[in-house]
């Protein structure tokens, strides 16, 4: 199938000698899938604490009570240059120990559902599925949005390894999550983070006071507990903002709060599914795929989000869309096929490969965007595009993201 009608409408290219060139995906970051992601921290403590089968080449000293908090949307960059903001979270950063204090990276696409699978079950997004805020359901034919889980498919179907608190509950450890009362029964919670006990909290303080207190129940203890406010607080207004830095005050506060509250034995974890970043509002920089006949042309379906787009291609087209996506978006992303991203290590530790149902989940063609640029779709999806700071790409500020340590 050829896509290029005559013309190249609205991204006519400058003239020869200013021509961008597409930028080379072997210089894009990788994760650190098995020594420093998100995906290793849950194994990692759970072998701290006895848990059978659990390993991880991110080395943390052992605990009896492990707490895991989790802030949606502190990326470590964003955290580094807002210190006033955050005087107890900076306070924990650098240490010496090797592994704690330093940044881990969240995966690929680094977006919440992606990053909640990949901390609860331990495993990287090749494994577990859930490849992105909004994949093709090879069942139905439709792109499904694995936050809302919309249209609904069967969880344990779509994901069905256990999770590291099931595997912990099992052994004897006493697992909680608490968080808003309303996650408990969601999908995503059901395959991402469920096991032992699920405790709902409206207030964030009150969470943080249970957390503490469930620590305490058990010799062994492995405790989750999580905080949305500041991810939506960055999508609406930006990570450059006032109402952005008071969100992390707060944040601050009730860190400071709950490990003030550790029970002896105790270690707490401080960690996020993300960072962010302000996008181009206007300009050279912003494509809006809705209002761009070259970037539709060949494409079936369009997943993923602004910063980390899957191109679902109709049968024949996915050569040309790669090349046109390339060319189009020259300089501003790394776009690479799906065989690519796998051998590059976007969705998995390189060589690792990707689970057979995992695999037609993921675009023909994966597009992840540098800089502040963003590819939106302003009819289908209006509420996603006028966000002002997103995430999902490669980039460190929204890779990186910290792994702080209260030990008591």
């Amino acid at each position: 199938m050829t896509l290029s009608p005559p013309g190249r409408g609205s991204h006519a290219p400058p003239p020869p000698d200013q021509d961008p060139e597409p930028l080379d995906p072997r210089g894009a970051p990788a994760p650190r899938y098995g020594s420093g992601s998100l995906a290793d921290v849950l194994p990692a403590a759970a072998a701290g604490l006895g848990v059978p089968g659990m390993a991880s080449g991110l080395r943390l000293p052992p605990a009896d009570r492990v707490c895991l908090f989790l802030v949606d949307g502190l990326g470590w960059e964003a955290l580094r240059a807002h210190p006033e903001a955050a005087p107890f979270l900076t306070s924990l950063l650098p240490t010496s120990r090797a592994g704690a204090g330093e940044p881990i990276t969240a995966g690929f696409p680094s977006t919440t559902a992606t990053s909640l699978a990949s901390v609860g079950t331990g495993l990287a997004p090749a494994a577990h599925g859930l490849a992105g805020y909004k994949v093709l359901d090879p069942a139905s034919g439709q792109v499904m949005n694995q936050l809302r889980w919309d249209p609904w498919t069967d969880p344990r179907l779509w994901q069905p390894h256990p999770t590291v608190f099931q595997l912990a509950h099992a052994a004897g450890v006493a697992a909680s999550q608490v968080s808003t009362p309303h996650f408990e029964h969601t999908p995503l919670t059901r395959v991402a983070l469920s096991g032992g006990t699920f405790l709902g909290r409206l207030d964030a303080g009150e969470r943080m006071d249970l957390a503490a207190r469930r620590l305490a129940v058990a010799d062994r203890a492995l405790v989750y507990t999580y905080y949305a406010e500041l991810d939506a607080t960055g999508h609406r207004f930006g990570v450059d903002s006032d109402a952005w830095r008071r969100e992390l005050r707060y944040v601050d506060g009730l860190a400071q709060r709950l490990a003030e509250q550790l029970p002896p034995r105790s270690v707490l974890y401080i960690t996020a599914d993300h960072g962010m970043v302000d996008v181009a509002s206007a300009g050279e920089a912003r494509f809006d795929f809705d209002d761009d006949w070259e970037l539709r042309a060949g494409v079936a379906h369009l997943g993923g989000e602004g910063r980390a787009r899957h191109l679902y291609a109709v049968p024949g087209a996915a050569p040309d869309v790669y090349a046109v996506w390339r060319e189009v978006l020259a300089g501003h992303a790394w776009v690479v096929t799906r065989d690519e991203a796998v051998e590059l290590g976007w969705f998995g530790p390189p060589g690792a490969g990707m689970e057979p149902r995992v695999r037609s989940r993921v675009g023909d063609v994966v597009v992840a965007m540098t800089g502040t640029a963003c590819v939106v779709a302003s009819t289908s999806e209006p509420h996603e595009s006028a966000l002002v700071g997103m995430h999902g790409s490669v980039t460190p500020a929204e890779q990186l993201v910290p792994l702080l340590e209260v030990r008591t």
